[in-house]
């Protein structure tokens, strides 16, 4: 009988209102699973704990052993996947994070809620469940780490929550069904933890000047992603210290603050994405910041130079 592996991180999906009203992770793995209607009789669940927390507060270190804890779970033949159970704030980068150095076949697949445990809207209990199968399939071997939520299965790179309300909040990912048993490309790189490596998004908007990015550097950042404007355009000013970051060695990706499309340096004037490239930055061509941070972080981690860093992220 097939084994798949829970490891529990908190997230909505495990939240209950505490005296105050606020909604606050509370319930274990465990509890996740004794809520479930149906498992199917044909899996064994082993549940874990890694961490209890909203995904807003996570940690790099944190990160680094949900990761940690689904290399552990694989270590086991007998294991047929593995789910994650996890908030859907940040879903997204902890994803991305695990797929990167996911070099078994077996699936990981991560799934959450939007609405709380004790709601009478609560849907953790049917995306746990449909997680659940969806790890213990063959036909998804091969596949990488994947999401499980509101009846759809997709991949996550690309991925970005794009809703606080709907039923389904991600989007980007490429839905299983389309894939036709290939998977998408994935970069595999060595295990290795990314707590100690510093990694700042600073936010274009008008009027913004170079502070943030100043900050950042002098804080120790390695790496900075713009959120930028349209294709990943910003100011002058901004761009002025995005320079002098790069010329001190910091690595910057430029990416946007909009939803939906490429980005591409089409533009100049000083401030435009074609200038920030001119300076030495890499583009982010359709990951958002948040996952480009991920990918920065994991390479820099690895010691991954830039040229690699831009091929990576530029397709």
């Amino acid at each position: 009988m097939p084994e798949v592996i829970v490891l529990a991180t908190g997230g909505t999906i495990a939240s209950r209102q505490d005296p105050s009203g606020a909604a606050v992770a509370s319930d274990t793995g465990a509890d996740l699973v004794a809520s479930l209607p149906d498992i199917p009789s044909d899996v064994t669940v082993t549940v874990h704990d890694v961490v209890s927390s909203d995904s807003s507060a996570l940690t790099l270190e944190q990160l680094d052993a949900i990761r940690a804890a689904v290399d552990s779970a694989l270590q086991s033949p007998g294991v047929a996947g593995v789910v994650v159970t996890h908030g859907t704030d940040t879903m997204e980068e902890t994803a991305l994070l695990v797929d990167l150095s996911h070099g078994d076949p077996r699936p990981v697949v991560f799934t959450g809620a939007q609405h709380a445990a004790d709601s009478p809207r609560a849907d953790g209990p049917a995306n746990l469940a449909a997680a659940i199968t969806a790890a213990a399939s063959p036909a998804h071997r091969g596949l990488g780490v994947l999401l499980s939520f509101s009846g759809t299965l997709q991949t996550v790179r690309g991925l970005a929550k794009v809703s606080t309300v709907a039923p389904q909040p991600f989007a980007g990912g490429i839905p299983v069904a389309e894939l036709g048993g290939t998977a998408p490309h994935r970069l595999l790189t060595k295990n290795v933890p990314v707590a100690d490596v510093r990694v700042d998004i600073v936010a274009s908007y008008p009027g913004a000047d170079g502070a943030l990015v100043d900050a950042a550097v002098a804080a120790g950042a390695r790496g900075i992603v713009l959120a930028g404007t349209g294709g990943g355009n910003t100011t002058v000013a901004l761009a002025t210290a995005l320079r002098r970051a790069i010329e001190a060695g910091v690595t910057v990706v430029v990416s946007t603050r909009i939803a939906a499309g490429e980005v591409d340096a089409t533009y100049g004037g000083g401030g435009g994405a074609a200038d920030l490239v001119a300076a030495g930055a890499v583009v982010s061509r359709r990951l958002r910041p948040g996952q480009a941070r991920i990918v920065l972080l994991t390479l820099l981690a690895a010691g991954v130079g830039p040229r690699w860093i831009a091929a990576y992220l530029g397709r």
